[in-house]
C-alpha cells in the first residue's frame, strides 16, 4: 500500500477546516477506547490531534486502531468535524476539532519504551534520556527548546547582517595556544608525531580578520574546551563570536545590548530597557560577592570592618587583624522560621566556597539574640544600623580574606534567593560588569596570569607603569551578566605588537617563547593592525536562560553528560589498532570498561 503523505501538520487545524479531508503523519501520542468509541492523539512537532473512529467504522479500522501502541509512527485519512460543547480543549491548539478517520496506516511499529515520553519533560533519570535522547527529544518540551535555540540563532544572523557584519567560518583544526582550559588534541596521519587543536574559541583568527580588514566579523561558532562538565558548561558549546574595527567599548555595549533586545523581541515578544546597568567589577564583588551577579533581588553584603574590630569576638578581630575582612547579609523577616539546622544548611553552602564559618545573629524587639550576639553588647545600636535591620531579619556573617568572604556570602545570598522566592523567575535582568583586573596571580605556581587572555588591551592609564604593579592593572574588559549568570565576555583588543609583547613578559612568555607560540599573531600585527575589539556571548547559556531551565543539556540537541560522555552512542570509545598504527600513536594503558 502506498503511504499517505501528510497534507497538513497536527498543530494547524481548527473550526475553520471542518468539512475538510486530510491527512495527519505523526506519533500515536494516547490511544483510549471507552467501549466502542475510539480516541487517538497522534502528534508530530507542531502539535497534537484527536483522532476519533466514529460507530460506523469497519472492522478492519477499528482492529488496525486497536493494534496501535504509544509511538507507533501512523498515517491518518479522515474529515475534519466539531467537537461536541462538553469535549472542546481549550488548552490544544486544535482542540475544538477532531479528525474522523477513514483511513489508518501503520508507517512503523516501536518497541516498548524505556520511559513515558511526556508533554513537558520526560521525568526519568537523565542518563537514561541521554541514553534514548531521541525519544527524549519528541517530547513537546525539548522540541520548543530546540526550536527557541533555532529562533535565537536565526534573530542573531538577522540583526548582525542588517548591521553589515559577515558570518565567516573560522578553523576547526587550528595551533594548540594556551587560553585557560585544556586543548582538544587531534593527531595528524601526515605529520607523525604533531597535532592540531580544537579550538577553545576563534580568538586569534577573528582578531586576524581584522588585519585582513573584514571589519564588521561574526560567527556562531562551535568551541571545545577539555574540562569538567557542570550545568551551564559543556565540553563542546556553542558562541556568538563577534569581532569589530575601529571601536571603542561603547561601541561594542551599543551594538550587543540592541542584539540581545532584538532576540528577545524576537523570540520572547519581550521589551528590554537600555541601556544595560553597569557595575565595575570590585562593586560586583563587594554587593553582590559575585562577578555574575544575581540582580533580580535586593540582598546587597555590608562591610562591618569597623564594627567587627571593636567587639569582643576574636574570630572578627583577629581576621581584621591579619589583613583580612568581616562582612554580612540581611535575611529580611525570616528570623522565626530558621532553625539552627537551616542555618547549618547555609553554613555549608559558605564552607564549599572556602569559608570556615557563618556566624549568626536574630534581631528581636529587644535587640539581637543567638549565635555571636554575646560579642556585641557594646556595638548593637551599630550592627541594626548598618543592617537598617528590624525585629524578625537574620544577619549572617563571614570573616576571611576578601575573595573568600565574596565567594562565600555571594553563594549564601544566591540560595536565599531561591529558599525564600525572592526572585521573579520572569524578569531577565541583563547588566555590563567592567573594570575588571588584567592579570592575577597564581599563589602556588607563584606567577602572574591572564584575568581574561592575553590579548586584551590594558586601560590607558596603566600602560605607562603595568610592569611595576600588574595586580593594579584594569584591562579593558566587560562580561554580561543575566540572572546570576556570565552571558558572554569581551575586550577592547592589543593591536600593537610591542603591547602585546609586554602583556606576554609578564605572564611568563619571553619573546622567544612568545614567537614560538604567537608568531604568526605578532607578525601580522605589525602589518598595519587596526583597532578592534569584540565580544562572545554563550549561545547555550542565553537559550537556557530565556527558555528558564538551569541546564544547557535542556537546550542542546545531543549533550554529553556530566563525565564527559555520550550515553547514545557511547563515545568516547576505542579505536582499532590499525587506526592508532597510522597515527603512529601507542595506547600505554587502558581504563577499564564499565559494565
Amino acid at each position: 500500500m502506498e503511504e499517505m503523505k501528510r497534507t497538513i501538520n497536527c498543530g494547524s487545524l481548527t473550526a475553520k477546516d471542518v468539512g475538510k479531508t486530510v491527512i495527519l503523519n505523526g506519533w500515536v501520542h494516547r490511544n483510549r477506547n471507552h467501549g466502542g468509541v475510539h480516541f487517538i492523539n497522534i502528534r508530530d512537532r507542531y502539535g497534537i490531534t484527536q483522532v476519533v473512529l466514529s460507530e460506523e467504522a469497519s472492522n478492519e479500522l477499528v482492529d488496525i486502531a486497536t493494534s496501535l501502541k504509544l509511538e507507533y509512527c501512523i498515517a491518518v485519512e479522515g474529515t475534519v468535524e466539531l467537537r461536541p460543547d462538553s469535549m472542546i480543549n481549550k488548552d490544544m491548539a486544535t482542540g475544538e476539532i477532531e479528525v474522523v478517520a477513514s483511513q489508518i496506516q501503520i508507517l512503523n511499529s516501536s518497541k516498548v519504551l524505556p520511559f513515558n515520553i511526556d508533554d513537558e519533560k520526560c521525568q526519568a533519570r537523565e542518563e537514561l534520556r541521554l541514553k534514548y535522547r531521541y525519544l527524549d527529544m519528541r517530547a513537546s518540551g525539548m522540541q520548543r527548546r530546540i526550536k527557541l535555540r533555532h529562533d535565537v540563532a536565526f534573530a542573531t544572523r538577522e540583526y548582525l547582517n542588517n548591521l553589515d557584519f559577515l558570518e565567516i567560518e573560522t578553523p576547526t583544526f587550528i595551533k594548540s595556544t594556551p587560553e585557560g582550559a585544556r586543548d582538544f588534541l587531534v593527531p595528524s596521519r601526515l605529520h607523525h608525531g604533531k597535532f592540531f587543536a580544537l579550538p577553545q574559541s576563534p580568538q586569534l583568527y577573528k582578531q586576524l580578520l581584522m588585519v585582513s580588514g573584514f571589519d564588521k566579523y561574526f560567527q556562531i561558532a562551535r568551541c571545545y574546551r577539555d574540562e569538567d562538565a557542570r550545568g551551564d558548561r559543556q565540553l563542546e558549546f556553542t558562541q556568538i563570536d563577534m569581532e569589530m574595527s575601529f571601536v571603542s567599548r561603547e561601541d561594542v555595549y551599543n551594538v550587543i545590548e540592541a542584539m540581545i533586545c532584538h532576540i528577545l523581541k524576537k523570540t520572547k515578544n519581550i521589551e528590554l530597557e537600555r541601556p544595560f546597568r553597569r557595575i565595575d567589577y570590585y562593586d560586583a564583588m563587594d554587593l553582590y560577592g559575585s562577578d555574575k551577579p544575581e540582580l533580580r533581588f535586593d540582598m546587597q553584603i555590608i562591610n562591618i570592618d569597623e564594627i567587627a574590630k571593636t567587639s569582643s569576638f576574636s574570630v572578627f578581630k583577629d581576621t581584621i587583624a591579619s589583613g583580612g575582612t568581616v562582612r554580612m547579609i540581611v535575611a529580611k523577616g525570616v528570623a522565626e522560621e530558621f532553625s539552627r539546622k537551616r542555618i547549618s544548611e547555609l553554613e555549608e553552602t559558605a564552607k564549599v566556597y572556602g569559608a570556615k564559618g557563618l556566624a549568626w545573629m536574630k534581631v528581636t524587639n529587644e535587640g539581637l539574640e543567638g549565635g555571636v550576639a554575646k560579642f556585641f553588647d557594646d556595638q548593637k545600636s551599630e550592627i541594626l544600623k548598618a543592617a537598617t535591620a528590624s525585629p524578625g531579619d537574620l544577619l549572617l556573617f563571614v570573616a576571611d580574606n576578601w575573595k573568600t568572604v565574596c565567594a562565600a556570602l555571594g553563594a549564601v545570598r544566591n540560595k536565599l534567593g531561591h529558599d525564600l522566592h525572592l526572585i521573579d523567575e520572569s524578569q531577565f535582568n541583563f547588566a555590563w560588569v567592567e573594570n575588571f583586573p588584567l592579570f592575577e596571580y597564581n599563589q602556588e605556581e607563584e606567577k602572574w596570569e591572564p584575568a581574561h587572555h592575553m590579548f586584551s588591551m590594558p586601560q590607558e592609564q596603566f600602560l605607562k607603569t603595568m610592569e611595576e604593579n600588574p595586580g593594579e592593572v584594569i584591562g579593558d574588559l566587560y562580561d554580561l551578566v543575566c540572572n546570576g549568570y556570565e552571558l558572554g565576555s569581551g575586550s577592547i583588543r592589543i593591536h600593537d605588537p610591542a603591547i602585546q609583547q609586554r602583556v606576554f613578559n609578564i605572564v611568563g612568555f619571553d619573546p622567544d617563547e612568545a614567537a614560538r607560540r604567537f608568531g604568526f599573531l605578532l607578525d601580522a600585527f605589525s602589518y598595519g593592525a587596526p583597532p578592534h575589539g569584540g565580544f562572545a556571548a554563550g549561545l547555550d547559556r542565553l537559550v537556557m536562560i530565556l527558555a528558564n531551565e538551569n541546564s544547557i543539556k535542556e537546550v542542546i540537541a545531543f549533550p554529553k553528560n556530566n563525565v564527559g560522555a555520550s550515553p547514545m552512542d557511547e563515545s568516547p570509545s576505542r579505536v582499532d589498532q590499525s587506526q592508532l598504527d597510522e597515527l603512529a600513536l601507542a595506547i600505554t594503558s587502558y581504563e577499564e570498561d564499565e559494565v
